[in-house]
C-alpha cells in the first residue's frame, strides 16, 4: 500500500507494539503530528523534550520495552540530547524520533537546522538521517532491533520534513532488518568456560559484583541460584539493586562510592570476583591500582568492549548472561564458604542497623527517616523513581528492594532531573503499580514543568521532594574538600505546596517525623498526584564515603556521636544521622 513517510511513522510504530509516545510538535515534524490523529497511539504532551527522552526511558526501565520520544528539528532535538546520553550510560532501549528541515536546506543553516546526527554520535548507539520515505520502514525496524538487541541503548531517527510529506510504497515485511555486521558471534570458548569454573570451584573468599545486566537479560533466577550453590555473596551495582532481593541472606547490599563498608572491604579483601553484568565504572572501584589487590577476576559482560576496559580481568566471558550462567551452573560444585561469610558478618558488626525497620527519632526530620519510612509504609511494593544527589544514595540505602525494575535513577550520567519526567514514563509503563518519585529540591526544579504533563495526564504519581535548601551532594563535597566554603550551593526553592497547587495537584508540607506516616498515607489514598515537601536536616551527610580516586576500603565513616560538638545530645548509632548547626535557616 502507499503511504505518505508521515503514516508509516505510525504504521511502523503501531507494529512494533507501540501504544504511548511522549513529544513536543514542532514545524519539522508537523507532517507527523497530523498523520498521527489516525493512529491508536497515545501521545503525551511534555512540557520539555529533556522531559520526552526521560519519559521514554523511564517507560524503557519500568517495562522492558522500547521508550519512544518525538520532537521537532534544531532546539526539539538538541534537547533532547541529555535524555539520550542518559539512556546511553545505564543502557536503555529507546528511540528518539526527530524532525528535520527539508533535504535541499540540508546544510544551509536554515530554520530550526541542527546536525543532529552529528550532535548525538557519541551519545546513541546508533543513529539515522532519513531523506526518503522508502526508507522509512527499514530504518525503523531497524532501530527498533538495534535498540533493544545485545546491550540495550538509544537509537535516533532524523526524518527531513520532504520524507515525511512524500509518497512511497509501505513493504513491512521485506524491510525485515538484516544487519550482518551486527550480528557477531558472542560465544566464549570452551577453554575459557573451562577456565573460569576452574577459578570459581577453587575460590575461598569469592564475591558476586551484580550489575544492571541481571535485570536487564533476566537473570535474577541464575544468579540467585549460582549464589546459593556456591554460597557466594552477592554485592550490588546501584542499577543492580533489585536483582536479588535485598532480604536474601546472601545480599550484602551496594558496594562503591556510597556502598556498604562490609561490602567495599569484602571486595577488597577477596580472592575472586565475578562481575556479572556490570561494567568496572569508576564509582565502583574506586583507586584501579588497588582494587581488590588480592582477587582473580570473572568478567562476564554481553558489550565486548567493556572486557579489559577498566579492570583487567583474567577470563572474560562474552554472552547474554542468563546464558553464560545456565552454561556454568551446572559445572559449578556446590561450597560452603562459613568461614568467608562468618567474616563478612562480623566486618558489618553495628553498622548493619540499616537494617533495623524503626530508625532511632531524635527529633529532627532526616532524609534517611523519611525514606525509610516510605519503604515502610509501602512494604517496598512500588516503583521508585529517583533524581540525582544525597536523596538517590540514600534510598539505595535505606529503601530495601525485593524485585527487578523496582528502581529507576540515572546512574552513569547522573541526570539531575531525571525523577520526575522518568515517573510519568514508569507510570505509562505500568499504570497498576504504586509510583513514587523521590528527588532533592535542586533536581525537582530542573523539569518541576513536567508537573503541568501530570495534571494534563490525569495519573497517579506521589512525590517526595526531600527539601533540604542546598545542593545537598555538592554542599557535601565542599564539607570535606572545600573547607565549607558553600560557593553556588545554598538554594532558593519556592513554594513548592503553593507550586503544585498552581497546577491543580494535591500538596503538603511535612516538618517533623511525626508527621510523615499520616501525610504519606493521605498521600496513597488519594486518587491523583500529591506532591510532600519534606524539609528536613540542611547539613545531613551520606555516609560512607569514597573520595574520588581513594582507594575502595579507604572511607570517609560517620564521626562518633562524641567527637562532633554540634552533635545530638543522645549518641547515635553509626548509620542514624546527626544534625548539624545549619547556616541556612528555614523560613
Amino acid at each position: 500500500m502507499k503511504l505518505t513517510g508521515a503514516q508509516m511513522i505510525w504504521q511502523c510504530l503501531v507494529r512494533e507494539g507501540v501504544h504511548t509516545v511522549f513529544g513536543y510538535p514542532g514545524g519539522a515534524i508537523l507532517p507527523a503530528y497530523d498523520a498521527m490523529l489516525d493512529y491508536p497511539v497515545h501521545h503525551v504532551l511534555v512540557r520539555h523534550e529533556q522531559g520526552a527522552a526521560h519519559m521514554a526511558d523511564g517507560y524503557a526501565r519500568a517495562s522492558g520495552k522500547v521508550g519512544v520520544a518525538i520532537s521537532t528539528s534544531g532546539p526539539g532535538a538538541t534537547n533532547m540530547v541529555t535524555g539520550m546520553a542518559t539512556a546511553m550510560l545505564d543502557s536503555s532501549p529507546i528511540v528518539c524520533i526527530t524532525g528535520q528541515v527539508g533535504s535541499r536546506l540540508i546544510g544551509t543553516d536554515a530554520f530550526q537546522e541542527t546536525d543532529v546526527t552529528g550532535v548525538t554520535l557519541p551519545v546513541t548507539k546508533h543513529n539515522y538521517l532519513v531523506t526518503r520515505a522508502e526508507d522509512i520502514a527499514r530504518t525503523f525496524r531497524e532501530a527498533f532491533y538495534i535498540a533493544k538487541s545485545g546491550r540495550p541503548g538509544p537509537v535516533l531517527i532524523d526524518i527531513t520534513k520532504d520524507a515525511q510529506q512524500s509518497t512511497a510504497e509501505f513493504e513491512w515485511d521485506t524491510a525485515a532488518p538484516r544487519l550482518p555486521g551486527y550480528r557477531p558471534d558472542l560465544r566464549a570458548l570452551p577453554s575459557e568456560y573451562q577456565r573460569a569454573i576452574e577459578l570459581i570451584n577453587t575460590a575461598q573468599r569469592p564475591v558476586i559484583l551484580a550489575g544492571h545486566g541481571v535485570i536487564l537479560s533476566g537473570a535474577m533466577a541464575q544468579l540467585q541460584a549460582f549464589a546459593e550453590k556456591t554460597q557466594t555473596p552477592v554485592a550490588l551495582t546501584l542499577l543492580g539493586l533489585g536483582g536479588l532481593p535485598a532480604s536474601h541472606p546472601l545480599n550484602l547490599g551496594m558496594m562503591g562510592m556510597h556502598g556498604e563498608a562490609w561490602v567495599n572491604n569484602a571486595i577488597q579483601e577477596a580472592d575472586l570476583l565475578l562481575a556479572f553484568g556490570m561494567r568496572f565504572d569508576d564509582r565502583v572501584t574506586g583507586n584501579l591500582k588497588t582494587y581488590a589487590p588480592f582477587a582473580r577476576k570473572v568478567h562476564i559482560e554481553i558489550d565486548p568492549s567493556e572486557l579489559n576496559k577498566n579492570v583487567k580481568v583474567d577470563v572474560g566471558l562474552v554472552g547474554d548472561l542468563r546464558e553464560v550462567l545456565d552454561e556454568l551452573l551446572p559445572e559449578v560444585v556446590a561450597n560452603g564458604h562459613r568461614d568467608w561469610l562468618a567474616h563478612i558478618d562480623e566486618m558489618k558488626g553495628d553498622s548493619a542497623v540499616r537494617d533495623i525497620q524503626n530508625l532511632p527519632d531524635s527529633g529532627h526530620l532526616y532524609a534517611a527517616h523519611v525514606i525509610n519510612d516510605l519503604w515502610r509504609l509501602t512494604k517496598g511494593e512500588a516503583i521508585v523513581v529517583t533524581d540525582v544527589g544525597q536523596h538517590q544514595m540514600w534510598e539505595a540505602q535505606y529503601w530495601k528492594h525485593e524485585a527487578p525494575r523496582s528502581l529507576i535513577t540515572s546512574a552513569g550520567l547522573g541526570t539531575m532531573g531525571f525523577a520526575l519526567p522518568a515517573a510519568v514514563g514508569a507510570k505509562f509503563a505500568c499504570p497498576d503499580q504504586e509510583v513514587w518519585v523521590i528527588a532533592g529540591d535542586g533536581g525537582f526544579q530542573m523539569t518541576m514543568a513536567e508537573l503541568a504533563t501530570i495534571a494534563q495526564e490525569q495519573i497517579k504519581i506521589n512525590i517526595a521532594i526531600i527539601n533540604n535548601g542546598y545542593l545537598g551532594m555538592v554542599r557535601q563535597w565542599q564539607e570535606f574538600f572545600y573547607d565549607r566554603r558553600y560557593a553556588a550551593t545554598p538554594l532558593l526553592s519556592p513554594d513548592f505546596v503553593k507550586l503544585a497547587e498552581a497546577f491543580g495537584l494535591k500538596a503538603m508540607r511535612v516538618t517533623e517525623r511525626r508527621q510523615v506516616k499520616s501525610a504519606v498515607e493521605e498521600a496513597r489514598a488519594y486518587p491523583g498526584t500529591v506532591v510532600l515537601e519534606f524539609q528536613v536536616d540542611q547539613e545531613d551527610t551520606v555516609f560512607p564515603m569514597v573520595p574520588a580516586g581513594a582507594d575502595l576500603n579507604a572511607m570517609i565513616r560517620r564521626p562518633k556521636p562524641e567527637a562532633k560538638a554540634e552533635a545530638a545530645p543522645e549518641p547515635a548509632p553509626e548509620s542514624e544521622i546527626s544534625p548539624v548547626q545549619s547556616e541556612v535557616q528555614w523560613q
